[in-house]
């Protein structure tokens, strides 16, 4: 295909990369990475490959949910920067074809927001209404609490307000109401401000819960949630034609599916693949890939310009709550035994190589399916030197380590003392001194170079993300194949599970006398045969994208 053609839709194929600023880089020395540290490594990410960055909340914040608790979504935090530090960011970001978009946590407030400590002052503030409010706690509060370990009710009565008001996090982040027109009114006013700043999107918060607000329990008024999504979508692409919304939702893949505005896909631009993510945990548990072929086969495609979000980790815990209970205790007993390394009863907080074990064959295996199979790769930081986590950090923030880039004292992330970090450092096999980025980048063989070398790759080879999947029958059930097309091109990769070598025999349709397959990641060339079946050798945790080359093909190889 052309690649002029995949400009207006850079989603598509783009590489996103999501940090949190004040764990990347630290300028000023009080131990919390600022904006103006970010803009100063923000060549590390134009050297990996990346094109789209995601910003974990800069918004002011009291910091009690690492700043999802937010007091003014207008403003950034004066311990991160500056509006100026950010448009400077957004601006080296854009010089070096990166696009940067933020995460837009608009189903609660902190309840230090402005707002909510005028709406909880009194019933006849212009505010009251922006929450929702119960005289008696509804039953069944204890029913669908998000963190069962901190609350025990979604419901939280306030004194001065002398109502219960929602929330479906923490008591200390209150429910916004979307039924309330001023109050869906204000999100558009957000997002319009943040675009003129220059952001290229947002990754929604908790779509779920955004939209299934309990306003809805007594207001007849609420429109259809999807068609206030859509609303959101059609402001966005008046104000931006290429800004994207890419949606945290984690349901079945049929709910997910009409989040993106089903056929007309007219709401959200990316959905996160969160059951292809809990399958391939269980695939690794079982050194099997078939309850990832399932999960690759029962994915209905996205709209036509649309597209899935792939990811092997993210900030949060790695959920496993779509696995069976059988099928959950399988991962955690192969990657996460100790009490301690589980969360919520639901999942792990851990990175992929302490659960792996460090085995850099396995490690690149798992990247190397990211980045091939169909959808948008989505990093968490530290991933692309294979960082581990530090278990005792608080919860979600086992994974929310400073950034590793160098054997220095704090890993090079701050000159501060180690008890002024914003968060402790990864110790151990994982530490800065035997992980960080300075020496990976000098040798050929580390997980940085390989994953420089995959998004490359990726980049420049448009069927893995614009074409066709089709899952492959052989012999060799360690070893996933899969093989996608698109306007004549054609490239087959290969995924072995399995700790042994592995053989396969594939029947490539549509060759001849001829044709050859070369892997795009050795440059090594087999032979298809004359009757159009190819044999190849996979070794162990190994794996191969073969482009399929035809007699007259002119491909740069």
């Amino acid at each position: 295909m052309r690649l002029t053609e995949t400009a207006d839709v850079w989603w598509k194929n783009a590489v996103v990369y999501c940090l949190d600023i004040e764990t990347f880089f630290d300028t000023d020395g009080d131990g919390r990475g600022d904006i103006r540290g970010l803009s100063q490594r923000i060549d590390h990410l134009a050297e990996l490959g990346v094109t789209c960055l995601w910003l974990m909340p800069f918004y002011p914040t009291p910091d009690r949910d690492d700043g999802y608790d937010i007091t003014d979504f207008y403003g950034v935090d004066p311990r991160l920067g500056t509006h100026g530090d950010l448009v400077e960011l957004i601006t080296l970001a854009k010089d070096r074809g990166i696009r940067v978009i933020a995460d837009l946590v608009v189903n609660h407030t902190s309840n230090q927001h402005p707002w909510f400590q005028s709406a909880r002052s009194s019933r006849e503030s212009p505010y009251r209404d922006w929450y929702v409010w119960r005289d008696e706690e509804p039953p069944g509060g204890d029913k669908g609490v998000v963190f069962p370990d901190q609350e025990d009710s979604i419901w939280q009565y306030d004194e001065e307000a002398g109502q219960y008001y929602l929330h479906m996090f923490y008591k200390h982040q209150p429910d916004l109401d979307i039924a309330n027109p001023q109050v869906r009114e204000e999100i558009i006013r957000v997002i319009g401000f943040w675009l003129q700043l220059g952001l290229s999107g947002f990754r929604v918060d908790a779509v779920p819960f955004l939209l299934d607000t309990a306003g809805a329990l007594d207001a007849e008024y609420l429109p259809d949630p999807h068609d206030y999504l859509r609303d959101l979508r059609a402001f966005l692409t008046r104000r931006s034609g290429q800004a994207v919304l890419l949606g945290e939702v984690n349901l079945p893949y049929k709910d997910t599916r009409q989040f993106f505005g089903d056929e007309d896909g007219d709401e959200l631009t990316m959905c996160f693949d969160f059951i292809g993510m809990q399958k391939l945990y269980l695939s690794l548990a079982r050194s099997d890939p078939a309850a990832l072929v399932k999960s690759l086969r029962e994915r209905p495609d996205p709209p036509e310009e649309a597209q899935w979000g792939t990811f092997v980790r993210n900030h949060d815990e790695l959920t496993l709550d779509k696995l069976t209970e059988e099928e959950k205790q399988e991962v955690f007993a192969a990657f996460g035994p100790e009490k301690d390394m589980q969360l919520y009863g639901r999942g792990l907080r851990r990175r992929l190589p302490p659960m792996l074990g460090n085995d850099q064959a396995r490690l690149k295996m798992v990247y190397s399916l990211l980045f091939s199979l169909p959808g948008t790769p989505v990093l968490f930081y530290g991933e692309e030197i294979g960082m581990g986590e530090n278990l005792a950090a608080e919860g979600r923030n086992a994974v929310r380590t400073p950034m590793q880039w160098t054997a220095e004292l704090n890993g090079g992330f701050s000159s501060a003392d180690p008890d002024q970090l914003a968060a402790p450092v990864v110790e151990g096999e994982l530490s800065p001194e035997q992980v960080n980025v300075a020496a990976q980048r000098h040798d050929p063989d580390s997980l940085l170079n390989w994953i420089k070398l995959l998004i490359l790759r990726y980049r420049e080879t448009p069927e893995l993300s614009w074409g066709t999947c089709t899952i492959l029958e052989h012999e060799s059930p360690s070893v996933l194949a899969h093989r996608t097309d698109y306007e004549g091109g054609s490239v087959i990769a290969l995924h072995n599970f399995a700790a042994e070598p592995a053989g396969v025999t594939l029947a490539v349709s549509g060759t001849g006398v001829g044709t050859r397959v070369t892997d795009l990641l050795t440059g090594q060339t087999t032979d298809v045969g004359n009757d159009g079946t190819l044999r190849h050798e996979v070794g162990p945790h190994g794996c191969c994208w073969l482009r399929v080359v035809k007699p007259g093909d002119r491909y740069i190889l």
